[in-house]
């Protein structure tokens, strides 16, 4: 997976034409593939944990307070690194095009793929958050997306639709800071659960924050490194008082997201994190997870049921290893054995 294309970020022939040649970022690769691991960790449970086993819900709602906020942040950095910020209105066309086939064709795509098999495997197995049926699936798939049955898909259209507002106002002279503040405002409005429009006013910060960090990286960079002991303290506060209710959902993922950016973009660059090789490996399938990690979840859930082990607290530590495996190595083996050999799919999930 190529570094413009962090989680659905440009592909490469969209970044070519605007920047210049540079060395590779590993930093953004190895930051790729932890966030996505948080993915997987993040949907092995899909509603309810099982009776006995609450001590779970924290934990997964602390990750949630800050995973997705995280991408976008990195997708919000490679926009800028990339020089697509910079580009006249005569290209915002091709770019949105591009942008179009990059995001919306996997988000249109895997979302009717979800939906299609939870329909089909519901009639034989255990499924979780199944669709009443299919014309509601649909309707709830892209238009009631609160109750969408394939919700996972929701960050490729807000990611399009952050594209789509920023490159207009960065043209009417907000900059980058404006961005961030018409991020902030936006979080503060609640609006409907449709179309992903409410996702769109709560994530939207985060992409301008990774916007505005990447115009002063070297700066900022170098004090996310130095400061590390400060930004963990603040991050881990921050995540203590989401868990334990001082804040509301909507002030944790704000608080909790922010403080996440200097704390794991910091770490990242820093020994020992900065020399490990597993992150890059599953950073190079970021996408491929993306997309199919709650499919291969699913999957090897119902697989487990179906053989007996069951949704129970004795059986959980079975769940957690096989279903995190499964996040991971499914979509890897999907990519490697399969996408690789139809070029267009292959492109579409690197």
């Amino acid at each position: 997976m190529s570094q413009t294309a962090v989680s659905g970020s440009p592909a490469p022939v969209e970044a070519a034409a605007f920047a210049r040649p540079r060395a590779r970022r590993l930093d953004l690769d190895r930051a790729k593939g932890i966030a996505i691991l948080l993915v997987v960790l993040g949907h092995i449970v899909a509603r309810d944990q099982p009776p006995g086993v609450e001590w779970y819900e924290p934990i997964r709602y602390a990750i949630y307070r800050f995973h997705m906020p995280f991408f976008l942040y990195l997708s919000g950095t490679v926009v800028v690194l990339s020089g697509l910020h910079k580009a006249a209105p005569s290209d915002w066309s091709r770019i949105l095009r591009g942008r179009a086939v990059r995001l919306l064709v996997p988000f249109f795509g895997l979302g009717l793929l979800i939906l299609a098999a939870k329909l089909a495997a519901m009639q034989v197995v255990h499924v979780d958050n199944r669709p009443e049926g299919l014309w509601s699936g649909l309707r709830d798939l892209f238009w009631t997306t609160g109750q969408s049955p394939a919700v996972t898909v929701w960050y490729l259209f807000v990611l399009f639709l952050s594209t789509v507002l920023a490159l207009p106002l960065l043209r009417l002279g907000v900059g980058t800071t404006g961005l961030v503040l018409v991020g902030l405002v936006l979080h503060g409005v609640e609006l409907p659960t449709v179309a992903y429009l409410d996702r769109l006013a709560s994530h939207f910060v985060f992409f301008a924050a990774g916007a505005w960090v990447a115009e002063r990286q070297d700066r900022l960079l170098t004090m996310f490194e130095r400061l590390q002991p400060f930004w963990w303290a603040a991050f881990a506060a921050a995540i203590g008082l989401a868990v334990a209710g001082w804040m509301d959902a909507r002030a944790a993922l704000l608080a909790c997201g922010l403080l996440s950016i200097p704390a794991l973009h910091g770490l990242i660059r820093l020994p020992p994190v900065s020399n490990w090789d597993w992150p890059l490996f599953l950073g190079r399938y970021a996408m491929a997870i993306y997309l199919f990690n709650t499919l291969a979840i699913g999957t090897a859930k119902a697989l487990l049921i179906t053989a007996g082990v069951g949704w129970t607290r004795d059986a959980f530590p079975v769940h957690v290893v096989v279903l995190t495996a499964a996040g991971l190595a499914g979509p890897i083996l999907v990519k490697a054995l399969l996408l690789r050999r139809l070029p267009t799919l292959d492109r579409l999930t690197d």
